[in-house]
C-alpha cells in the first residue's frame, strides 16, 4: 500500500474543508469495512482518508413520531439494531442491520457507508428505497436531499460529488396499518454476497392495499426500484392473486447478470420467490401494528 495521510476532523465544516482541500484525492471513512479492502486491492487510490465517526451529525439516531427516523450516516449497525425506536417501527431495518456480516462487522459498518459504496448487491439500500427514506448530502454550495432510489448511479457510483459528504439518512414515520421486510438469498453462509435480494413495504386499508414499494438487490447495475410492482398492489385486494401479480412484475424488472453467484435465470427466479415472500411478512407485521 502506498502512503496515505488521516484525519479525523470533529465537526461537519472541517471534513468538508479537508475533502474540498484535496479536490477527488480524499475519501470519507466510516466503519472501514469497506474502503479499507478496496486500499488493499487497488480499488481505491486517495491521498488521504478523512475519519468522520467524530462528526457528530453523523453520529446521529434520534427517533420523532412527526419527523421519522434520522440515522447519521456513520451509526454502525450495533447501534441501530439495538435502538428501542427502531425495535418498534422500523423492523425492516432490523432485518438489515442484523444480516450485514458478522458481530465484528456490525461493529463498524454503517448504514451510510453501505450506501455510499453502491454496490448493486447492498442489503440496506433494497430497505432503505422500500421504505422512502431520503439521504441527506452536505457539500461546500451547502445542502441537498435525494430520494434513496435516485442515490446509486452505478456499480460502485453514486449522486456524491467529490467534495461532498452523506450526512444522514431519513426515513419517514411509518403510516398506520404499515409494514415491511427485507429478505434475501445467498448461496451459502461463507460467502455473505446476495445473489437476490428483495426489499418491500406495503400499507393496508381494509383489506386492501393502500400503497406497496418494492425495491431489489444484486439483479441490475443498481439497486432498483420497482414502481411497477407497488402499482400492481395499490388498490388491489390483499390476496395471493395481488401479490403474484406484483411478484410477477418485479421479475420482469429484474437485470441480471450471470456470474459465479447464478445464473440470470435463476436470479429472475429468486426475485418472484423472495417478493412473494417478503410482502406475505410485511403483510403480516402491517396487521399486527394495527
Amino acid at each position: 500500500m502506498k502512503w496515505i495521510d488521516y484525519a479525523n476532523p470533529t465537526s461537519l465544516s472541517d471534513a468538508l474543508g479537508l475533502l474540498a482541500e484535496h479536490k477527488g484525492r480524499a475519501r470519507a471513512l466510516a466503519g472501514g469495512t469497506d474502503i479499507l479492502v478496496q486500499l488493499r486491492t487497488g480499488g481505491k487510490d486517495p491521498d488521504l482518508l478523512v475519519d468522520v465517526k467524530e462528526v457528530p451529525e453523523l453520529n446521529e439516531l434520534t427517533y420523532n413520531a412527526g419527523a421519522g427516523l434520522t440515522m447519521g450516516a456513520a451509526v454502525p449497525c450495533y447501534r441501530i439494531y439495538a435502538d428501542d425506536n427502531v425495535k418498534k417501527h422500523y423492523p425492516a431495518i432490523m432485518d438489515v442491520a442484523t444480516l450485514i456480516g458478522g458481530t465484528q462487522i456490525q461493529g463498524r459498518a454503517s448504514f451510510g457507508g453501505n450506501l455510499c459504496n453502491s454496490t448493486p448487491s447492498a442489503d440496506s439500500i433494497p430497505a432503505m428505497i422500500a421504505l422512502g427514506a431520503t439521504c441527506n448530502i452536505a457539500g461546500p454550495g451547502g445542502t441537498r436531499q435525494v430520494p434513496a432510489e435516485e442515490f446509486c448511479t452505478g456499480p460502485s457510483k453514486n449522486v456524491l460529488a467529490p467534495d461532498e459528504l452523506l450526512v444522514s439518512i431519513v426515513f419517514p414515520p411509518p403510516p398506520p396499518n404499515s409494514g415491511a421486510n427485507y429478505i434475501r438469498f445467498i448461496p451459502r453462509n461463507e460467502m455473505d454476497i446476495a445473489v437476490a435480494g428483495v426489499g418491500v413495504s406495503v400499507e393496508l386499508d381494509n383489506g386492501t392495499f393502500k400503497s406497496a414499494r418494492v425495491a431489489l438487490a444484486s439483479v441490475a447495475p443498481t439497486p432498483l426500484f420497482v414502481k411497477e410492482a407497488g402499482e400492481a398492489l395499490a388498490g388491489k385486494p390483499v390476496n395471493e392473486e395481488s401479490i403474484q401479480a406484483a411478484a410477477n412484475a418485479a421479475m420482469d424488472a429484474a437485470r441480471p447478470i450471470t456470474d459465479m453467484r447464478g445464473t440470470i435465470e435463476y436470479r429472475k427466479h429468486l426475485c418472484e420467490v423472495l417478493t412473494r415472500r417478503a410482502l406475505n411478512t410485511a403483510i403480516e407485521r402491517a396487521k399486527e401494528a394495527r
